[in-house]
């Protein structure tokens, strides 16, 4: 509503209003008549005086070139049109950033790149293997032939690292584990393949029994608890042996107390002091992890929970004592796992420390989405970007996520 329109409808005179809104009756003489608009600090007095029925858009500046605005607004005469955006509009548009695609792409504060994604793969034994996993429709346990065939184009794709999980077969599952740390055992060779094959790739190899042990916990068992300190003696011989298959990333997902520390001494003791460590920092005990127990054969074996040994969902201060103890101990990266449903915790870990941090689009996240595709109810390749974008947004340098090779294709396509 124009000012001049709202005086006569309430009565109110020029120089009545000046003064109740303290200027000088020609200032609202040039108001009404366009040749002056508002200053930022007398349009908020405006709004108040008028209850809110004439506002910034409502005035018309002839010198400036200003065009009058809210004509086609439907709410325009009425009592209860809302605040617009006070004193700020319409010199302040924030529709004029997004109405280019070129201006979008400007102005974009997170971008996603093929480089920020680690791809997670199951390799598993036998030659020309593909195996599909039921619960995670598009992921297939490879074997090693097979995943050395597949990181080529990971590589041509600009992904710079793969992470290794291995479906151990069931004769080589002991109660001790011993075959997490056999010098030729499945990840080992795999490693020695891709590294072979790709040299300038990088190779994360995962460090926990729960692949090897017959019980499906991440460490041993006795009596029914999870024992930390002989678990770690052998978390660290399992390290050492990936180490020497060439493995660039040792990455421990076992959630016991002083691992960190302990596999840092043991590579460096063994001359891999360039080897990195990416700790599993904030690893939570959550219901996402199901597909991922199909993928390498766990979930027939687990006993009972994880509880005693990973995060409590409802901690977040209980994040950042875990991520300053890796950190204190030697990891190089910190991992926040799962991804999607914790982004709080990528934050704060991000902003509280500044090391290189990531998040993992575990597999329960992934078959949500897919299963939602499948159905029709998403679109599969907009959902996967939106997700991945938002671990940047939160804070990631990157993300290990099954979806790596398809995201990366989309980027490439731009």
């Amino acid at each position: 509503m124009k000012l001049e329109v709202w005086r006569n409808n309430n009565g109110v005179s020029r120089s009545a209003f000046a003064e109740s809104i303290e200027i000088s009756e020609e200032s609202v003489r040039r108001y009404e008549n366009g040749n002056r608009i508002p200053a930022r600090d007398i349009m908020p007095k405006i709004l108040e005086a008028t209850g809110g029925q004439v506002m910034a858009g409502d005035f018309y500046d002839s010198k400036a070139g200003r065009i009058k605005t809210l004509r086609t607004n439907p709410l325009k005469h009425s009592d209860k049109r809302p605040n617009l955006g006070g004193a700020a509009y319409p010199r302040t548009r924030m529709r004029r950033n997004r109405a280019a695609a070129w201006s979008r792409d400007m102005v974009s504060e997170n971008r996603l790149a093929a480089t920020d994604l680690i791809w997670p793969v199951f390799v598993t034994e036998g030659k020309a293997t593909r195996q599909s996993i039921a619960s995670m429709p598009g992921v297939e346990r490879l074997s090693i032939d097979e995943l050395v065939a597949d990181v080529a184009e990971a590589k041509s794709l600009g992904i710079p690292a793969i992470a290794l999980f291995p479906q151990v077969e069931d004769s080589l599952r002991t109660p001790d584990g011993q075959e997490a740390y056999n010098p030729d055992n499945l990840v080992c060779r795999a490693v020695q393949a891709v590294k072979k094959a790709h040299p300038d790739i990088g190779v994360m190899c995962d460090v926990a029994l729960d692949p090897f042990n017959s019980d499906g916990h991440d460490g041993l068992v006795f009596e029914g608890r999870i024992l930390n300190d002989e678990t770690v003696e052998v978390l660290t011989r399992q390290a050492v042996v990936q180490a020497r298959a060439g493995c660039d990333i040792i990455a421990p997902s076992d959630m016991m107390d002083g691992r960190i520390g302990a596999i840092r001494d043991a590579l460096d003791c063994e001359g891999f002091q360039d080897v990195q460590i990416m700790a599993y920092a904030a690893k939570y005990a959550s219901a996402f992890y199901g597909p991922f127990r199909d993928a390498v054969g766990s979930s027939g074996a687990l006993k009972g929970d994880k509880k005693t040994y990973q995060m409590d969902p409802a901690n977040t201060d209980e994040a950042l004592r875990e991520v300053a103890l890796d950190i204190d101990e030697g990891a190089d990266m910190v991992m926040v796992k799962p991804g999607l449903p914790y982004l709080d915790i990528v934050r704060r870990v991000k902003d509280a420390f500044g090391v290189p941090t990531f998040a993992y689009n575990v597999s329960g996240e992934y078959a949500m989405l897919r299963a939602a595709a499948d159905q029709g109810w998403l679109d599969y390749p907009s959902v996967m970007m939106e997700a991945l974008l938002a671990f940047k947004r939160a804070g990631a340098d990157g993300v290990l996520t099954y979806a790596a090779i398809e995201a990366a294709r989309l980027l490439k396509k731009g």
